[in-house]
């Protein structure tokens, strides 16, 4: 499984010279950072089967740091787009190339990160379909935007599991499926129906965050009602499928697990339609959309909150907010550091684990005193200016 914290323009340091403003944007880059630690133990950290407190924590980390940084790279979109109004004219002409370019970025790097030996499932190149995807819906308002991710996260996952096998069938070569130019080691295919984080059943995500990225984030009253909506997801979703599983006892037959509700567990669609009825967190369902999308906002939330309501926490959370100004460089660099390891990862204890966290956070916060983004951050808004060409 892999994740990957959407590029941000808004770096810690480029936030602090507009102190209204401030608490939004550093409340999403610690939201960021949130992501990009998850991913770490999702990736290296203690194997959920294990148990205990480490293992349970390992268990929330799977899943749903892909839904938290696909909500994050929504609100990036509309950033980029213009908020809370969405800029028009040649402006908008802008902002749509702008979009375009960092899509043309991440699939290539993508496929790069792919042909390495790493085990990790790279993300970037699904992230370049997501943000061509969602081209079209930029403009559209914060009400448009939750209707259309809600009908998705209807369709979506019911429509993949009737055509998954005829999916299958193309991606694997059949009726042209073999002549689609392969990007990050998957076919055009299955970066949009049938990859590890395909567009049909993930863009639910993204499309959520933009419409949570048109709302007035630093209203109160806002943050309230997206909170109480992020709880009502969360317990739709995996309380969902728990009563689901309650009255459908033996539903997953066999290789089934009592944990199916919230959890990842050993099972593929072809087990039958009952694996509709699972929230786990890569069930690529209905459920599971609600569940994910619901905890990813009570985080951002969260984060929002503590930055503008706690001074003392968010002085002592610079450095994490440095390594969530900077998400799309922590990833990469993560990858390279467990290259040669191969396709082997490692489960390294929770000290050992929190050592890597500080190992990257402390180059971030340093980097960040003394530069407005993060490395691979400033190669993207340089590759981004071509968008003033633009008429």
């Amino acid at each position: 499984m892999t994740q990957q914290a959407p590029p941000t323009e808004h770096g810690a340091s480029a936030t602090r010279r507009d102190a209204p403003a401030t608490g939004r944007l550093v409340g999403l880059d610690l939201a960021r950072c949130l992501a990009v630690f998850g991913m770490y133990v999702a990736h290296v950290g203690p194997d959920p089967a294990d148990g205990g407190p480490a293992g349970v924590l390992a268990e929330l980390t799977h899943g749903r740091s892909m839904a938290l940084f696909a909500l994050l790279g929504g609100v990036t979109l509309v950033i980029i787009g213009g908020r809370p109004t969405p800029k028009t004219g040649r402006p908008g002409r802008q902002a749509a190339a702008k979009v375009a370019i960092r899509a043309a970025i991440l699939v290539p790097l993508g496929a790069a990160l792919t042909m390495t030996p790493t085990d990790v499932d790279v993300v970037l190149a699904y992230y370049g379909a997501y943000f061509l995807l969602a081209l079209p819906l930029i403009r559209l308002r914060a009400r448009t935007l939750a209707l259309i991710a809600v009908g998705w996260a209807l369709v979506g996952p019911q429509l993949s599991f009737v055509m998954r096998d005829v999916l299958d069938d193309l991606s694997d070569g059949g009726i042209g499926g073999g002549a689609v130019v392969r990007v990050s080691g998957e076919g055009l295919l299955d970066l949009l129906f049938t990859g590890n984080y395909p567009a049909l059943t993930y863009m639910p995500f993204l499309i959520a965050g933009m419409a949570f990225g048109r709302l007035d984030l630093a209203s109160s009253a806002v943050r309230v009602r997206l909170a109480a909506l992020g709880g009502a997801l969360t317990v739709l979703g995996y309380g969902g499928s728990w009563l689901a599983f309650q009255l459908l006892p033996g539903a997953m037959g066999e290789t089934g697990s009592p944990a199916a509700w919230w959890s990842d567990v050993d099972g593929d669609p072809s087990e039958g339609a009952a694996w509709l009825l699972t929230a786990a967190p890569h069930g690529e369902t209905t459920l599971s959309l609600a569940g994910g999308t619901g905890a990813a906002l009570l985080v951002t939330v969260a984060a929002l909150a503590a930055v503008d309501r706690l001074p003392r926490l968010r002085r002592l959370a610079v450095p994490l907010i440095a390594v969530g100004s900077m998400s799309l460089t922590a990833y990469v660099a993560h990858i390279v550091v467990l290259l040669p390891r191969g396709a082997e990862l490692p489960e390294w204890p929770p000290h050992i684990l929190l050592g890597f966290m500080l190992a990257v956070t402390v180059p971030a916060f340093l980097w960040s005193r003394y530069f407005r983004r993060g490395p691979l951050e400033h190669l993207v808004h340089t590759a981004s200016l071509a968008s003033r060409c633009v008429r």
